[in-house]
């Protein structure tokens, strides 16, 4: 092979539009990837995309035939941010039925979150966006229960340091203040794994939502939950904040949210009255590990609740019948 041709053999899948880069390493050691008839499990062979042929999971890849797209999707809750999931559950591929085009979502959102989701066939640019040394702002808005106080902030902004390194946010402030809740926004430049989740169980507060609203400057206005629209490279490099040769912007680019800050001596005092602090023991149950468990106990004290009012409301009709016909009974004995 002539090496001026040749390419990685992960960055051959991941330019096919077959997966990121990451997960095409993954299906290497795996096993799922032969070249020219062999399987090849070694990460460091190179391919000649002119005369090499590829084929991942049974199936040939031909990088030639590749039509590069780029799209912008805001998930819904419910979503699993995979291509596929062996538990049979909905995933992010459920909602772009259309795109005939094999292609995968960059970066992740768990389960439970929501909002914006990138999803491309270019391996190469889902690395690159993806890669922590530029940097790049990504927004969350989350809906924590209960009241948030000025202590609660500071703990937040200080950040917590965690197995993985030190987990701070960029800034963090309140946006949005209900009787019993409260929205915080969220700017982090790094984004390690559940950072904002591992970050606020930490401090004690429990998640009700969380959505990802931004990255750079790149938003979800506009697009509705489950739906999403097409953008151009240039246009993702230019609110994302770097440039067409693949290098950092000079000037960062960020998202201009148009939430004010909230006063929260004010604000608290007017809605949040008899609101129990945001860190309070008894919101836990509403934890991603006892979520769908308190979900579960709530839909049944419900079912019994309407039981209970059914069968109140069934007594109540049957004592007006019994009631009614004794006092018919009466008139008829009286007209004998």
């Amino acid at each position: 092979m002539n090496d001026t041709k040749t390419m990685r053999l992960q960055k051959y899948i991941a330019d096919c539009g077959v997966t990121s880069r990451r997960k095409a390493e993954e299906l290497m050691t795996m096993g799922k990837v032969t070249v020219n008839g062999k399987k090849v499990t070694e990460l460091g062979v190179k391919v000649d995309p002119h005369n090499d042929v590829v084929m991942v999971n049974g199936e040939v890849i031909d990088l030639m035939s590749v039509d590069h797209m780029y799209l912008v999707l805001n998930k819904p809750r419910g979503y699993i941010t995979t291509v596929t999931d062996p538990e049979g559950r909905k995933t992010v591929m459920d909602l772009v039925p259309q795109i005939k085009s094999r292609i995968f979502p960059v970066g992740r959102l768990d389960y439970l979150s929501e909002g914006l989701l990138l999803m491309t066939n270019d391996g190469d640019f889902a690395n690159l966006i993806m890669h922590p040394k530029f940097e790049v702002i990504k927004t969350y808005e989350v809906k924590v229960f209960g009241k948030i106080t000025e202590t609660l902030l500071q703990k937040l902004r200080r950040g917590i340091v965690a197995h993985d390194g030190l987990l701070k946010p960029k800034s963090v402030r309140v946006v949005e203040v209900l009787p019993g809740k409260t929205w915080i926004e969220f700017r982090l430049n790094e984004g390690k794994n559940r950072e904002i989740r591992r970050l606020c169980e930490a401090c004690g507060l429990t998640i009700d939502k969380l959505r990802r609203v931004a990255i750079g400057a790149l938003s979800i206005d506009g697009v509705k939950p489950g739906e999403w629209r097409f953008l151009t490279k240039a246009e993702l490099y230019k609110l994302i904040g770097i440039n067409k040769d693949g290098t950092r912007a000079k000037v960062s680019v960020n998202y201009v949210s148009p939430k004010k800050t909230v006063d929260l001596l004010k604000k608290s005092q007017k809605y949040q009255k008899e609101a129990k602090l945001a860190d309070s023991k008894e919101f836990q149950r509403y934890r991603k590990d006892q979520y769908f468990k308190t979900l579960e106990e709530q839909k049944e004290a419900r079912i019994k609740r309407e039981e209970e009012k059914r069968l109140k409301e069934e007594a109540n009709v049957n004592f007006v019948v019994s009631k009614g016909r004794a006092h018919q009974k009466k008139l008829d004995q009286r007209m004998k």
